[in-house]
């Protein structure tokens, strides 16, 4: 009888540890969420900021009917304004744009990691060879030439994800935007650097959004 007593006792007894232990792991969990959050409402990190150093211009122009062929060569920076936070850079990719329109492949920017109020800087190549436009971009762009200014847009597309101490966060997508005025048929504007080959200083903040 009495081991069956016993046998019983056991019985009950299991699925109350099995209840208090996911209990007490649930609230562990817990716990560490709020003190995670906790944490990163306090440091809150600062957006990075971006800058449009120079464009080397290799080639640009129209052809018939409406396509743009384009080499350039652009340095930005990223600076990390954050003293508490790092930023590891998944994967940036970086291309220009005309009135909206795409005009170059995506160029890869190496992954990195950046510390507290670090600074990198990327000079990568944008291309792209014969790539067809809208009508209507092809014309606006002649006349553009044509008065000697030409506006492009610089854009990054990423994947960012931001270190306090040893807390990782979740990854988030990054996206800058740098306009660069490129002034055609101005040697004042720019420097040769070889033949057919101008660098244009421009230092433009970009627009940085997470």
């Amino acid at each position: 009888m009495t081991s069956k007593k016993d046998s019983g006792n056991h019985g009950h007894t299991r699925p109350r540890l099995v209840r208090l232990l996911f209990a007490g792991i649930l609230t562990f969990l817990l716990i560490a969420l709020i003190v995670i959050l906790l944490v990163w409402a306090i440091l809150r990190p600062s957006k990075p900021k971006f800058i449009l150093q120079d464009a080397t211009v290799y080639a640009f122009n129209v052809s018939y009917p409406s396509f743009i062929t384009s080499n350039f060569q652009v340095t930005v920076s990223s600076r990390n304004p954050d003293d508490r936070v790092g930023i590891y850079y998944d994967r940036l990719d970086i291309y220009a744009t005309y009135r909206d329109q795409q005009i170059t492949l995506r160029t890869s920017i190496p992954s990195s990691y950046q510390g507290h109020e670090e600074t990198n800087v990327w000079s990568p190549f944008i291309y792209g060879n014969s790539v067809p436009v809208s009508p209507y971009n092809s014309a606006a762009l002649s006349q553009d030439q044509g008065a000697g200014v030409v506006m492009l847009m610089i854009k990054i597309d990423g994947r960012v994800r931001f270190k306090v101490g040893t807390f990782m966060s979740a990854k988030y997508n990054l996206h800058v935007r740098c306009p660069a005025y490129i002034q055609f048929g101005s040697r004042t504007s720019g420097i040769m650097v070889g033949d057919n080959v101008v660098k244009y200083q421009l230092a433009t903040r970009c627009h940085v959004s997470i």
